[in-house]
């Protein structure tokens, strides 16, 4: 399966940035150089939450696995081009089965442990997959059973003791022989993987080799890992923050890649301290929480940790500052999506921490250099929504657009979708409102503004919720908050927020203008209803589900 056009195929191999290389000779070229090296480490609590006990593999012993799923899924039947649905929690053998399907050319469709019957039913319908792999245990509940019994007409296959209906991987392993190398193109489709269903039903995103080895060359100079580094995985492996942020960079430094299911908190510091870890990604909302417990922060020894990725909410320059002198920690400032964004703030573009939290450099942009590779590869550009006119000095805003070698071709199966969401010239419309910042005739930086669709419109004047969010979350006794639009007869609409309380208090909307005018925050942002929740509505990747927040009102 193929999604490129010959002319864009031909286009960027000219400038070497297709090639016809994989995964499978990225993996084998890493195993063959540290075969003895350890590659894949289980979770300490792996036993809590899957069957089996936690497991360290060196690359040779990735190497004959690999060989021996390939071999198992081929027993099975699964073919060069066949789509394959996996719901797998982060365990070894997750990034075992991307190699082992990549070995024989199938196509990995990875989907959240969180997705059940509702989710899995569009998804099936839309992927049309040759099998489905799951696990025999999750939490104490056999899902590869239940995921029979609600699909029995399904082929399905799963990792762990044997259940009645479901193909035992571990059986086909011991009687298949080793699989051999398919035959592939850099151009034939790797994953397709799915939005997040922040809005509407999920949409599948196809990606190349070369899709994804473009995107991981933005990482790459990003995080700059040293040889030998141990990176630690605390994001589910289904989308673009884990396998742009940790499958690539992790075999191209032959590291250590050590997994974390599910995102527990101490669970994970041991791990960093154990390990050894150089690399991670932590959301903005726990980075900020951790840095506030110095005292947690103290019991553990972070002094291998040099980089933590950061992204999918605006983050505080008090604390990106704050890892930097208190740990000398940098935290690269990231923005991306499975469809093929790759903004990369890291201390070689923006030096200075606050200056990093809040700006990201103007990849793709005429007259704007940077060292990362992907700033030479990519097109972006800022387009008025409602205009049509291109953004050109600072201060102007528009909705993200982005083209080149790292970016998705269209949705699966979904040309009415794809009639949207791209330009006449190809462009990628983000949904993403940025502004340009900076100072000259080339303006070097952007600034995140907020989501078009989720932007409040007061009386005429653009509020960001994401950047209502942040100024909520300082407040002393919020534990987590998010604002959203109110429908208004006079204004069209207000800003409406809901929060969860930190344990013992209370919050009043008084308390909350109180503390927004004391940072002379512009009073037109301010909230004019307050809704108290226990916690807020997330989707399966944790991003908030505004539009259920809607539904309180």
């Amino acid at each position: 399966m193929q999604t490129t056009t010959p002319e864009t195929i031909a286009e960027y191999t000219a400038k070497g940035w297709f090639t016809d290389r994989t995964l499978t000779h990225i993996f084998d070229e890493a195993a063959a150089d540290a075969p003895g090296v350890t590659a894949l480490v289980d979770a300490p609590n792996r036993p809590d939450f899957a069957y089996g006990d936690q497991r360290r593999l060196t690359y040779a012993e990735v190497a004959a696995e690999v060989k021996r799923v390939g071999g198992a899924l081929q027993r099975v039947g699964v073919a060069q081009g066949d789509r394959v649905l996996v719901q797998l929690p982060n365990i070894v053998e997750l990034p075992i089965l991307y190699l082992a399907l990549a070995r024989i050319g199938a196509i990995i469709s990875p989907v959240p442990m969180q997705y059940g019957r509702h989710e899995l039913t569009h998804i099936l319908g839309v992927l049309k997959p040759k099998l489905f792999i799951s696990l025999t245990r999750f939490k104490g509940e056999d899902i590869a059973a239940k995921h029979h019994a609600a699909f029995p007409d399904l082929p399905m296959a799963a990792f762990g003791p044997p259940t009645q209906g479901v193909t035992d991987l571990a059986a086909e392993m011991a009687a298949a022989s080793d699989a051999a190398a398919a035959t592939l193109s850099g151009n034939d489709i790797f994953t397709i993987c799915w939005t997040s269903g922040t809005t509407g039903r999920p949409k599948g995103v196809p990606r190349s080799y070369n899709h994804w080895i473009s995107q991981s060359a933005g990482m790459q100079d990003g995080v700059r890992l040293k040889r030998h580094d141990v990176l630690l995985n605390p994001f589910p492996f289904v989308n673009m923050a884990a396998i742009s942020g940790f499958l690539f960079v992790w075999l191209y430094a032959r590291g250590t890649l050590v997994q974390h299911h599910p995102f527990e908190l101490p669970v994970m510091l041991k791990q960093l301290h154990e390990e050894k870890v150089a690399y991670t990604v932590v959301p903005p909302a726990a980075l900020n929480m951790l840095l506030q417990k110095k005292e947690m922060l103290a019991a553990f020894d972070l002094s291998a940790l040099h980089t933590i990725c950061s992204g999918g909410a605006p983050l505080s320059p008090w604390m990106v500052k704050g890892y930097k002198d208190l740990l000398n920690i940098d935290v690269v400032n990231t923005f991306g999506s499975n469809e093929g964004v790759a903004l990369i703030t890291s201390g070689r573009e923006v030096p200075d921490p606050e200056q990093r939290a809040l700006f990201f450099p103007r990849f793709g942009v005429p007259g704007v250099e940077w060292a990362n590779r992907i700033s030479a590869r990519i097109r972006t550009k800022l387009v008025d929504p409602t205009t049509g006119k291109v953004a050109a000095k600072a201060g102007d805003t528009g909705e993200l657009l982005v083209k080149g070698p790292n970016v998705f071709d269209g949705y699966l199966d979904s040309p009415e979708d794809n009639a949207q969401v791209f330009d006449e010239e190809g462009y990628f419309r983000s949904g993403d409102l940025l502004e340009i910042a900076g100072e000259g005739e080339h303006p070097r930086f952007y600034r995140f503004i907020g989501r078009c669709k989720d932007i409040i419109i007061r009386g005429g004047m653009n509020i960001s919720p994401e950047e209502i969010d942040a100024l909520l979350m300082t407040h002393p006794k919020v534990a987590e908050a998010a604002s959203f639009a109110m429908p208004d007869a006079v204004l069209g609409e207000r800003v409406c927020m809901a929060a969860a309380a930190k344990p013992g208090q209370e919050i009043t909307l008084d308390e909350i203008k109180a503390h927004l005018k004391a940072q002379d925050v512009a009073i037109f942002k301010w909230p004019e209803r307050l809704i108290a929740v226990q916690t807020l509505p997330r989707n399966a990747l944790g991003k908030v589900l505004r539009a259920e927040l809607k539904k309180l009102l």
